[in-house]
């Protein structure tokens, strides 16, 4: 599951308006659906899917990082599971569908310079600090130079609850520093909200107003993580989808994260015991050289066919992702970033669940499109390939269930995405279709529908491969257990994996597939 880019687009577009954070609404009203048929199908084989799990978030895939070779050998992983189980190919080169990524990298030109006094301070890339190149799909491209005297501006906020007023200070033309998380002062309910990437957005967006050179966010509270994922982007460049071409102008100040550190040229002297606002009598130069080199890889797709001739040409799609986010900077012994449960148990669940299907003495009306994207932590790139480029009529695809990060937290509770953060209700009948699922399940999850919201601060809804088919109109449902204290470290082990959690969410998710592919008509909401 992937956080970064969406926090940054969401924080600038949050420099045009900011929305305002509001409590979570109450419980909605969800469409009714009669309870299935239950089908006749083998079950998830639990011991098998502990082996391929074991395997494939092994040390032996080194992280799985789109573009590399570990992520095809984790694709020939599966492809070599589904011609076991005697499932079609439905890919482009037999199982696989290629992905055309290009690997920006920063040539060694890449500096970033602090002068002080007549003295230069270099800052180190991916140590020191790390810039983005892009900031969401969208958003206008920032600049890849910068230069200007330094001024820090505090946690860039105005509260007299918490005695600030961050931005009282010349911004145009600086190079304006602040700290992302919240100030030591806060609560905890100030903090959580003031965390919040809208909130982001909104000292962003007061900054760009004032006509920066650029901006450093010093990547404090919740950010920490993404600082360090984003180090971990820098190592081995970033990713882009489809071939390189000539790039529109650059028009947005340069954007940075640096570390929080103590002694950073980049932060007032005594930080973070002195967090006023104040000019540093410094000056940052800094100057970005790109090259560019092709990444090979691939997503996976399979299709277990119909039954019915006049159905059997729409498909069910179930999605995870085989991606992760490779090798880490760490001062540990460990530095291969397994994901386990990201998307590890997702990826595997989906070949569980392929298992059973392929075992089973009747098959579903519709077919069913298993497809395993390459690239969603890079900005859900494989995903959206594959709609733009689908291996079977996008219009066939009558609903798709996205399992990401399954097999971890309580072991009855389950979070579903989608019935209601879904524009005009194209997921509400789909939705009903889970629930009734779920019901007659013999040890039904429990549902939280917290994050099930288009106001929700962490935005979940536009964080994995669902939305790519959300945007094309197609009813989705996005099954997960949830984020925890291990997602994207490496510390996403399989020790942590609650298999029998994970053998039950692969349950529902399989039946919830055969409720809609037994179904005559499309879930889609009526008017």
């Amino acid at each position: 599951m992937r956080r970064l880019a969406t926090l940054m687009c969401l924080a600038v577009a949050g420099c045009a308006q900011a929305p305002a954070i509001e409590p979570m609404p109450g419980p909605a009203t969800t469409a009714t659906a009669a309870a299935p048929r239950p089908a006749v199908v083998a079950a998830i084989d639990a011991s098998a899917l502990r082996a391929d799990l074991s395997l494939f978030a092994s040390d032996a895939f080194q992280g799985r990082l789109a573009g590399t070779p570990s992520a095809r050998r984790a694709a020939e992983f599966i492809a070599e599971r589904l011609t076991s189980m005697g499932l079609e190919p439905a890919g482009d080169s037999g199982f696989f569908q290629r992905v055309p990524l290009s690997r920006q990298v920063f040539a060694p030109t890449t500096k970033f310079l602090v002068t002080s006094r007549g003295r230069a301070t270099e800052l180190e890339l991916g140590e020191d600090i790390v810039p983005l190149l892009r900031l969401g799909e969208g958003v206008p491209l920032p600049k890849l130079s910068a230069d200007g005297e330094i001024v820090f501006a505090g946690y860039a906020m105005t509260s007299p609850q918490l005695g600030r007023d961050d931005l009282k200070l010349d911004l145009e033309g600086k190079v304006v520093v602040f700290v992302g998380g919240a100030p030591p002062n806060a609560d905890s309910a100030t903090r959580a909200r003031l965390e919040a990437p809208e909130q982001l957005g909104q000292r962003m967006g007061a900054i760009l107003m004032r006509g920066p050179a650029a901006i450093v966010i010093v990547a404090a509270g919740k950010l920490e993580d993404d600082f360090t994922a984003l180090a971990g982007e820098v190592l081995h460049g970033s990713l882009e989808l489809g071939a390189t071409e000539e790039e529109p102008e650059r028009v947005l100040p340069m954007v940075m994260f640096a570390r929080p550190r103590a002694g950073s040229p980049l932060l007032p002297a005594r930080w973070p015991a002195d967090d006023k606002p104040q000019a540093l009598g410094r000056h940052l130069t800094a100057k970005i050289t790109l090259g560019c080199a092709q990444a090979a890889s691939y997503n996976v797709v399979a299709t277990l066919r119909g039954s019915d001739p006049a159905l059997a040409h729409s498909y069910v799609a179930l999605g995870a992702h085989l991606d992760h986010i490779g090798v880490q900077r760490t001062t540990g012994p460990d530095s291969i970033a397994n994901g386990a449960d990201d998307d590890g148990s997702g990826s595997m669940g989906l070949l569980a669940v392929a298992r059973a299907l392929a075992a089973s003495p009747e098959r579903p009306r519709r077919s069913l499109l298993f497809v395993w994207h390459t690239g969603e932590e890079a900005g859900m790139l494989g995903s959206e390939w594959f709609v733009t480029h689908p291996t079977v009529p996008l219009d066939s695809i009558v609903a798709q269930l996205n399992a990401d990060m399954i097999g971890r937290n309580a072991p009855d509770s389950l979070m579903l995405v989608g019935p209601r953060a879904a524009p005009n209700g194209q997921s509400r009948v789909l939705g009903a279709v889970v629930d009734s699922v779920n019901a007659a399940l013999a040890r039904p999850f429990t549902i939280n529908r917290e994050w099930d919201s288009p106001d929700h601060p962490e935005q979940i809804y536009l964080r994995s491969d669902h939305y790519s088919y959300a945007k094309r109109g197609i009813p989705i449902v996005f099954y997960t257990t949830g984020l925890h204290e291990d997602y994207h470290k490496v510390s996403d082990e399989v020790s942590k994996i609650d298999f029998d959690k994970l053998s039950r969410v692969s349950e529902l998710i399989m039946r919830s597939a055969l409720a809609v592919a037994n179904r005559s008509d499309r879930p889609r909401a009526t008017r």
